[in-house]
């Protein structure tokens, strides 16, 4: 079956636009955020929403990438992915509001590495969670902050987040 898309151009920029402005207001308002996106989508997401945010907050919000790979649960069974590097905003993590930026969220074992991964990187206030695509099946006890679009989908189904950045296009699909 060919992949039906879920989410157009337009409306992924609308659901980063919300994404950034329910950030604004939970943190009410721009001090004391980091946004970190999770590679290789997440990184590209979380760069707009922090140009999003900066502007709608009139202050500049850093950000940077959190690479998780050496995190992962399942390196036994992936052992090729390749490293991304992490960028911690020169003021660091410590005491500020870290918000976590992915494309699409499953089973939640990525956002638990982030989790580990920043535990090593310093003490973050909070953590909050912004995702793209919240397509549930849990394996863990975790959930977003920030949803861009909620997809249910059945378990063998195939989310696909492109994005203009990385690989040239720009939609979500949905596949069999």
């Amino acid at each position: 079956m060919h992949p039906r898309t879920v989410m157009s151009t337009a409306d992924i920029a609308r659901a980063l636009t919300r994404i950034s402005h329910e950030i604004l207001e939970s943190n009410k308002g721009p001090d004391d955020l980091v946004i970190l996106g999770i590679p290789t989508r997440g990184v590209a997401l979380a760069d707009r929403i922090a140009a999003l945010v900066s502007e709608f907050g009139g202050a500049a919000v850093p950000r940077g990438a959190l690479d998780i790979t050496m995190y992962r649960d399942d390196l036994h069974r992936n052992p090729t992915r390749t490293p991304q590097p992490t960028q911690i905003p020169a003021g660091g993590i410590d005491g500020k509001t870290v918000i976590l930026v992915d494309d699409v969220l499953f089973s939640g074992r990525s956002i638990r590495a982030a989790l580990d991964a920043l535990q090593d990187i310093g003490r973050p206030a909070a953590v909050r969670l912004a995702i793209l695509v919240d397509r549930g099946h849990r394996e863990l006890p975790i959930r977003p902050d920030f949803v861009g679009k909620n997809l249910p989908s059945a378990r063998q189904e195939r989310v696909n987040v492109l994005l203009a950045e990385v690989d040239g296009a720009e939609e979500v699909t949905i596949a069999s």
